[in-house]
């Protein structure tokens, strides 16, 4: 009989270990080796990338031919191996382990024990994750915010209000709405736990305008809206409110919203980059002998940047025949759930790879798995949506696992297998070397892409420093700008963080508002040059349409009504004006227009 023995010299700096804490199926040579002190080598490697290397510190086996089927001498192990079959390379095994693991510890070893026999039995009920998303409403108090959440409910979509008094939002909005409480202009307010679930967003908040003289409770001569007051700031300044509340807001719900180029995971994009530390982790944990690595080719990317390099060889000796590199666990999980899925760009070698995801921090775990085929000599971007990721525990689907839940990613891995799922085999799979580049791995949003931040300005917002502008002419705010501590200055500030934010957004800028009915037909307009009047409740039913319409998304525009200021629109309830499609305006609008760039061209006539 054949076998082979390998040397191997016990490093100083790493305490002997006790056991082995490696979840899974354990084969004969690791349940025999178990009971010996093993000491893992050190994890030195000549790349300055944390990419796991498992050739550069072991010696290579040397094949002995020997009587006994077990021979050991100073510390030396022999594998057992039949005629024709090569040697497993147990100290490559042992430092992915190392790597993956840390050093073996009696103490992880019961604490997974306490953590296993802690969690609830998998017979329970999983509650599965409202895809719809949560529509966040903030400034729900307000004359719009609490007519768009009137309209959400009544469409049946779930709501959640940001507002800063408790008990008159209870009583405006009735005793089972859903209901934080935070103030935009206070950061420590805006508390993580307040946007779980939030998909949308409608931001209605406004600085407080009043008239000098006072008002009503309930704002009445305020929301009179057309007729002329001596105004002032009630409460928190401009600044506080349209800028640094917005700021405070946006990065506040940006993990929940998304944005719409997708967050980057890994890779190389442009003049960025996103790392992570990537082990090679192959069928040497069953006995194999393929081998794989993953590294930096710093000019092998589709337009001579870098790329990260998936390569090996792959074998199907001894019962292998899969090779794989495997992100360390994520310190903090990657919360991916306002996305769709998952998109690599990749060189392709006419190849089927896995893409495994796991939202465990268990080893031997559900990966939550989906094949894709590569297009060989190609560079090309695949997208792998999060429906079609099956739960897969070592090549079998489990029907009963957890539901998916991109909110709580732990890790990624890149697999090449002979193996599909359920006794399938791969029809790609070929023995020998491979190599797939891989230049970056981001999540995604599905197309159309409609807004998720949907935020209501005011028109007027950049005429206050546009040269040759008649203000005698212009609403009370455009001349009033400075005495009102630079109200549409802050509110123009307060849109662009929109807009350089990454979200999906449409920003409303209606005219003047007032308490009329929603009916009236009305006009669009961008670039920020009309005056009028409109209805908060029209503007709230834009605010939900909006939401649900891929022509809105990315656009700035104003809205009035044709009703003249002079004449008072009414409704007959008999005869009321039909249904808009507010889609119909969305299509006529323009990317790019918000009126800034008149600032630098001649003025426009009023």
């Amino acid at each position: 009989m054949e076998c082979c023995s390998y040397s191997y010299t016990k490093p100083s700096s790493f305490p002997p270990p006790t056991f082995l804490n490696f979840q899974g199926d354990s084969t004969s040579v690791g349940r025999r080796f178990s009971k010996k002190k093993l000491y893992p080598g050190p994890l030195s490697s000549p790349l300055s990338k944390p990419f796991l290397q498992l050739n550069d510190t072991f010696k290579p086996l040397v094949y002995q031919h020997c009587t006994s089927s077990y021979h050991l001498k100073t510390f030396k192990g022999t594998i057992s191996a039949e005629a024709g079959k090569q040697g497993w390379d147990f100290g490559r095994f042992l430092r992915t382990l190392y790597f993956f693991n840390g050093p073996p510890s009696p103490a992880k070893f019961f604490e997974f024990l306490k953590e296993k026999l802690s969690t609830a039995s998998p017979t329970e009920p999983v509650k599965v994750m409202d895809s719809s998303g949560i529509v966040l409403v903030a400034g729900a108090t307000g004359g719009v915010g609490r007519r768009v959440v009137n309209i959400l409910h009544n469409k049946g979509l779930p709501v959640r209000v940001l507002v800063r008094n408790k008990d008159k939002a209870r009583s405006m909005l009735g005793p089972d709405v859903d209901l934080v409480v935070g103030d935009i202009t206070k950061e420590s307010t805006l508390v993580p736990e307040h946007f779980k679930g939030v998909k949308k967003v409608i931001n209605a908040v406004s600085v407080i305008v009043g008239p000098k003289e006072g008002d009503t409770p309930d704002r009445a001569k305020y929301s009179q809206g057309i007729k002329f007051f001596e105004p002032e700031i009630k409460g928190d300044s401009p600044e506080m409110v349209e800028y640094i509340g917005m700021k405070n807001l946006i990065n506040a719900v940006k993990v929940s919203v998304g944005l719409r180029s997708g967050k980057l995971i890994y890779g190389f994009e442009g003049n960025s980059s996103k790392d992570v530390a990537w082990g090679a982790l192959d069928d040497v944990v069953m006995g194999g002998v393929s081998e794989s690595s993953f590294q930096v080719d710093p000019i092998g990317g589709e337009n001579g940047g870098p790329t990260g390099l998936f390569k090996g060889v792959v074998s199907t000796t001894n019962n292998g025949g899969f090779t794989s590199i495997r992100t360390k666990n994520f310190a903090v999980p990657e919360d991916l759930s306002a996305y769709d899925g998952l998109e690599l760009h990749l060189k392709g070698d006419g190849r089927r790879y896995k893409l495994i995801v796991r939202t465990s921090r268990d080893w031997d775990t559900v990966g939550y798995t989906s094949s894709f085929d590569t297009v060989k000599g190609q560079w090309q971007s695949v997208r792998l949506p999060f429906s079609s990721f099956k739960p897969i525990f070592r090549a079998r689907t489990v029907p009963d696992a957890p539901p998916f839940d991109p909110s709580n990613i732990i890790s990624f891995q890149l697999m090449f297998s002979k193996f599909e799922y359920d006794g399938k085999l791969n029809p790609t799979f070929v023995e020998g070397a491979f190599q797939l580049p891989v230049s970056s791995i981001r999540s995604f949003i599905k197309d159309p892409i409609t807004p998720r931040f949907v935020h209501v300005s005011s028109a007027g917002v950049t005429r206050p420093d546009r040269p040759g502008l008649d203000l005698s002419k212009q609403p009370p705010a455009v001349r009033l700008n400075k005495e009102l501590g630079f109200i549409l200055t802050f509110k123009l500030k307060g849109e662009d963080l929109i807009r350089e934010s990454g979200m999906p957004y449409a920003i409303v800028r209606p005219c003047a508002l007032t308490e009329e009915p929603a009916g009236a037909d009305l006009i669009f307009d961008q670039g920020d040059n009309i005056t009028g009047k409109i209805s908060r409740e029209e503007v709230a039913r834009i605010c939900v349409a909006a939401l649900e319409s891929p022509n809105a998304c990315g656009k700035t525009f104003e809205v009035k009504s044709v009703v003249p200021f002079s004449e008072p629109y009414t409704v007959d309830p008999e005869n009321p004006p039909p249904e808009k499609d507010y889609n119909e305006y969305f299509k006529t609008l323009k990317d790019g227009i918000t009126g800034k760039e008149i600032l630098e061209q001649s003025p426009v006539a009023v």
